[in-house]
């Protein structure tokens, strides 16, 4: 079973200004142990395909998709969306990747109110992801899914259901961001198990997630403090969760991701390699 990583492990969110640069990332990643990588943020890795398939062929590493994050609050900006898939697609199906994920902005949402939608807005939402679905499955081939993700329209149990509902996506489902508000990640992978098309793996730190459910400590804070702590330390059953896919043969991607706290002991590296000791060590 292939296990990726990802430039977001690095701190990486968006395509410059950023602490590593591309070359040092593969480096780091390859030098963790990891055989896959997504993309990251789209013009962070070489969007030159000669390019980037010799970068990655020198250090033994397969792309496995990207994950793309869009205004998906915004409906304006639903032309923009097209335009990136169409451009981006072609360069993961031309690299051999499968998988193409979207999510939705985080920080488009005005502090303390994070994912709110009116009808409308969720209306505009479901039809970019229709539109997405077109674009991705419909003219490249490639297969399509959606990501939940804290402080978002579409992060809790009931806003993922009426997704799954009124559209055809699966999902790239993320443990740490399920688990973040105390939902059972264990429990909805076993409930909607047939529309999960790709694994984030992530942990929380129940006592930094604690803070954030009492309203002690915002959204935002939390990811410096530590709230996506390192796979062996969290909530999550990270164990329970691969004896699950194994259980159940998925044959998806499975990407280990590592936000990094503000006061963190360990390196990028530190924790990845950590992260992937821990994954080779479940039986």
């Amino acid at each position: 079973m292939l296990i990726g990583n990802a430039p977001c492990s690095w701190g990486i969110a968006y395509p410059t200004g950023n602490s590593y640069t591309w070359a040092t990332y593969l480096d780091e990643v390859a030098a963790a142990g990891y055989r896959g990588t997504e993309l990251g943020p789209f013009g962070f890795l070489p969007k030159d395909a000669d390019v980037l398939r010799e970068e990655l062929a020198k250090r033994d590493l397969t792309l496995i998709g990207a994950t793309h994050v869009h205004t998906f609050g915004d409906a304006k900006s639903a032309p923009q969306l097209v335009a990136t898939l169409r451009e981006l697609a072609p360069l993961l199906k031309t690299l051999g990747a499968k998988h193409l994920v979207i999510m939705d902005e985080s920080n488009s949402y005005p502090a303390g109110q994070e994912g709110v939608l009116d009808e409308a807005g969720w209306q505009g939402l479901v039809g970019m992801v229709r539109d997405a679905i077109a674009v991705v499955e419909g003219d490249y081939g490639l297969k399509l899914s959606f990501h939940p993700h804290i402080g978002t329209a579409v992060e809790k149990e009931a806003q993922i259901d009426r997704l799954l509902d009124e559209t055809s996506i699966d999902l790239c489902f993320d443990t740490g961001h399920h688990a973040f508000w105390d939902q059972d990640a264990l429990a909805y992978m076993e409930r909607r198990f047939d529309r999960i098309a790709y694994m984030h793996l992530k942990n929380v730190d129940p006592k930094v997630r604690a803070r954030v459910l009492s309203g002690e400590l915002s959204i935002a804070a939390s990811y410096g403090a530590g709230v996506m702590c390192p796979l062996p330390d969290g909530a999550v059953d990270i164990q329970a969760v691969m004896r699950l896919l194994q259980t159940r043969g998925f044959t998806g991607p499975i990407v280990v991701e590592q936000d990094v706290a503000t006061d963190a002991k360990e390196t990028p590296l530190q924790l990845a390699r950590r992260n992937l000791i821990f994954m080779n060590e479940i039986k």
